[in-house]
């Protein structure tokens, strides 16, 4: 297989792309980080390279994709945007497309905790549980990997959901990994680091094990 070393990072100045950025710089990627507001990137790195992109546009994401030998997408529009759910669906189309046209065979996809099982039959995002100010953004991510990415033959695609509570914190390196359900700890609780998540990622990037399936870390 391929040694990965050039990829993009799409959303690379979020809350989690920034985390998923450091992770791969310290492990000497090469790293185009795609982003709305390049000016909120402050490192500087000989293998970073920053680019302001539209990923709602089909020839910008084929453009600072081509040439990448995988592609990192934490994209968000935004929780605060009041057309979360009808962008995140169709920004992540587009990003799919971008890539399958720049030939870039694996793509890892910044999942949501919404989609997860907390009980047989039951996800967390019609479990009435999640607060309803960021709903429509979890349902969006959700139903794209059941609706769409799910459905998607060919790019070797992964989609990471993180716990349920993910906050800044260590990078300890000690986590547990599953596939589609809610990995809580003894008291019931999910939760992950985002410093942890990043790790997990990068750790896939380097040696994939899933492809074409979804999977989810928690302590």
């Amino acid at each position: 297989m391929k040694k990965v070393k050039k990829i993009v990072l799409i959303g690379a100045s979020g809350f989690v792309g920034f985390a998923l950025l450091n992770e791969a710089l310290n492990r000497d990627f090469e790293v185009t980080a795609v982003v709305r507001h390049p000016e909120k990137i402050k490192i500087e790195n000989e293998k970073l390279k920053v680019v302001k992109a539209d990923m709602s546009s089909l020839k910008q994401v084929y453009e600072v994709c081509k040439g990448a030998d995988a592609v990192i997408s934490a994209f968000n529009p935004g929780w605060n945007n009041p057309n979360i759910y009808e962008e995140t669906i169709k920004v992540y189309l587009t990003i799919i497309d971008g890539v399958k046209k720049a030939g870039v065979d694996r793509f890892l996809m910044v999942g949501g905790a919404g989609s997860l099982f907390i009980a047989p039959g039951l996800r967390l995002m019609d479990s009435g549980e999640v607060p309803e100010n960021i709903l429509p953004g979890v349902k969006a991510l959700g139903e794209f990997y059941l609706n769409f990415l799910k459905k998607e033959k060919e790019v070797d695609w992964v989609f990471f959901s993180p716990a349920a509570d993910m906050k800044p914190g260590v990078r300890t390196g000690r986590y547990r990994l599953g596939k589609d359900d809610m990995i809580v700890d003894i008291v019931g609780n999910s939760h992950i680091s985002v410093e942890d998540y990043a790790a997990a990622m990068i750790d896939e990037l380097e040696y994939p094990q899933h492809h074409r399936e979804r999977f989810t870390i928690g302590y």
